[in-house]
């Protein structure tokens, strides 16, 4: 997580010093607020991830003997297929229409939103990939 920590360290310091020049130079209050909520993320996120740096173990990525067979093994659990978040796309163009066209098809898109993202949320639960 620290090298993780030095990006957005980067990112925060880059765009404090960024803010006062574009105001000075365009005097326009709401890009600069843009750039002062741009600061304060960065900086959560930066904070957020030199704590968490700290309070685990060095990775291989975070320390300079590592050599590149220490990051060998198992990553993590990732899914095979899945149709679910082509359904979920398909239903939020269904909102996103019903915003234009109508609320009946707001409603019938919210009502298919809850199926998939259920189906999605769930998939793991039941058939084939069950844990």
């Amino acid at each position: 997580m620290k090298a993780e920590a030095w990006v957005f360290g980067l990112l925060t310091l880059f765009v404090l010093i960024v803010t006062p020049i574009y105001w000075l130079m365009s005097k326009d209050p709401t890009g600069t607020t843009a750039l002062v909520m741009t600061f304060f993320l960065s900086l959560l996120v930066a904070y957020y991830l030199a704590i968490t740096g700290r309070r685990m173990d060095a990775r291989p990525e975070d320390r300079k003997e590592a050599e590149i067979m220490d990051g060998a093994g198992e990553l993590g659990f990732f899914p095979p297929y899945s149709w679910w978040p082509l359904y979920c796309a398909l239903t939020l163009s269904v909102i996103v229409l019903g915003l234009v066209f109508g609320w009946w098809l707001f409603i019938i898109g919210t009502g298919l939103g809850i199926v998939t993202l259920s189906g999605w949320v769930f998939e793991y639960y039941r058939g084939d990939h069950a844990h």
